[in-house]
This record gives C-alpha cells, sequence and structure tokens, in this order.
C-alpha cells in the first residue's frame, strides 16, 4: 500500500492510499475532489473507498464529487456520525476491521475532537516494518485536535489509545500544524532534549516548505505534551499531580497560545 500526501487548503492533507497489484485506490478524508481526481488520473486508477475520520467540512467536502465520478466506492464513517457525512454507507465501531490493500485496517473510536471521531489504523505484517495511522484531527504531530463534541478526559483516553501503538507506526495526521505545536509544546516542556532537537528540524523542513508529516508514534511520546501528561514536569507546568487535569490545563493553554 502506497500512501500520497495530497495538500488541500492552507493547512489540510488528504491522503491516498494506492493498491499497485489490484490497482485501485482509497481515499482518507477528501477535503476537496480535484486533488483526489487528478492523483488517480496520474495512476490510471480507480476510486473503491473513501475513509472518513469524522464530519467536518474540510474533511469531506470532496465526497459528492468522488462518488458522482466513482459512485460505486463505499464510504466509510463512524456510527456515531450517521447522517452528517455525504454518501456514508458503511458505519464503524471501535474495534471493528476494513479491508484494503489486503490489509485489514483496525478502528479506533476516539472521541475528543468531535463525539464520533474514529481512526484507521493499517498494522504492519512484520514487526520491523510501519504501521499506518489515520487520525484525522485527533493526534497531530506535537499536538492534538481541539476539544469540541466531548470531554477532555474523553479525549485524553482516545490519545491514550493510540499513544499505546507501536512506536514505529507511522501518524498521518490530517494538518499541518507541527511548527507552532512545538512552539507551544517548548513553553511548557522547555527542557527536552527531544523537542529542542525536533522543533530545529521541523523549522528547517518548514524554510523549505517541505512536509513535515508523517511522524511516528515514538517520537510523538518523546516530545508531544498531550501524550506526557503523567510526566511530573508537564504536571508541575500545569500545576496538577493528575493526568486529566493536566491535559486539560494544556489544552486550555494551548487554545489562548
Amino acid at each position: 500500500m502506497e500512501v500520497y500526501r495530497l495538500p488541500i487548503l492552507s493547512d489540510n492533507y488528504i491522503f491516498l492510499l494506492h493498491d499497485r497489484d489490484r490497482n485501485i485506490a482509497a481515499v482518507v478524508d477528501p477535503g476537496l475532489a480535484q486533488p483526489v481526481l487528478q492523483q488517480l488520473q496520474a495512476l490510471g486508477t480507480p476510486l473503491t473507498a473513501i475513509f472518513n475520520t469524522h464530519h467536518h467540512n474540510d474533511h469531506i467536502g470532496g465526497n459528492s464529487e468522488l462518488l458522482q465520478r466513482f459512485p460505486y466506492a463505499k464510504v466509510y464513517a463512524g456510527i456515531k456520525d450517521r447522517g452528517r457525512i455525504p454518501g456514508a454507507e458503511v458505519f464503524l465501531e471501535d474495534g471493528d476491521r476494513v479491508n484494503f490493500a489486503a490489509q485489514t485496517a483496525q478502528i479506533f473510536f476516539v472521541p475528543g475532537h468531535t463525539k464520533a471521531h474514529i481512526a484507521y489504523y493499517f498494522p504492519p505484517d512484520h514487526p520491523k516494518e510501519n504501521g499506518e495511522l489515520f487520525c484525522g484531527d485527533t493526534l497531530f504531530a506535537g499536538g492534538c485536535g481541539r476539544v469540541s463534541e466531548s470531554t477532555p478526559d474523553q479525549m485524553l483516553a482516545s490519545l491514550n489509545k493510540l499513544r499505546a501503538l507501536p512506536d514505529n507506526t507511522r501518524v498521518w495526521c490530517a494538518h499541518e500544524y507541527t511548527l507552532k505545536n512545538l512552539q507551544f509544546a517548548l513553553t511548557v516542556d522547555p527542557d527536552n532534549p527531544d523537542l529542542q532537537h525536533r522543533f530545529a528540524k521541523v523549522k528547517a523542513a518548514r524554510n523549505r516548505s517541505e512536509a513535515t508529516i508523517p511522524s511516528t508514534i515514538a517520537l510523538e511520546k518523546n516530545t508531544n505534551p498531550f501524550l506526557r501528561c503523567d510526566r511530573p514536569n508537564l504536571q508541575s507546568a500545569t500545576n496538577s499531580k493528575d493526568p486529566t487535569l493536566t491535559f486539560t490545563r494544556l489544552r486550555r493553554m494551548k487554545d489562548q497560545f
């Protein structure tokens, strides 16, 4: 399975998944249709599936146009997003499985950013290979999504669920927020050498207009403050000894950053 990262709007990413052996494709969170159609044409492959993580328009805006071109493509969404995602016909719950490219994605229910958010995780065929996580707006490189339709404790539980994935899992999040996320992270975790090193690399990459996605679970565990709410230095920075309260205060601080 090849993953093509398609930048759209000001900072969104669409991910096109290509099964070379079968010459079919799926797409994750198509906020616009045209970049997807262009990539499909370049590959000479049809679209067979749309994997949506949640209902926000910058993730589903291209669904209807893509279905006009590929009416037999199946649209997948979280069961709690029923009625909110155009064309959705397969509704998924935590623990469900989805097949694509001779691989099986595990579905994680990860509420927090929205009440219905799901993530798609393709485990590797071999432990030394990379798994692929498509997590929408739940986990970001260096950060996490805003809490809107759920509660902080639900969001923290969702992040902890993703944190438990293998270290070499690649994290395909849906926005290029990494630089600003790390700028915030340094204000609460300034003595973290891994974070300092990552910030320097990301700043240089963005100066060259290079993408910083995908990340990895290992990198996030070492540098993302929202995955480190059990660490004493982050708890000290938020005047808290409770991970949930630490997360809540970190998220409030980031909202105002």
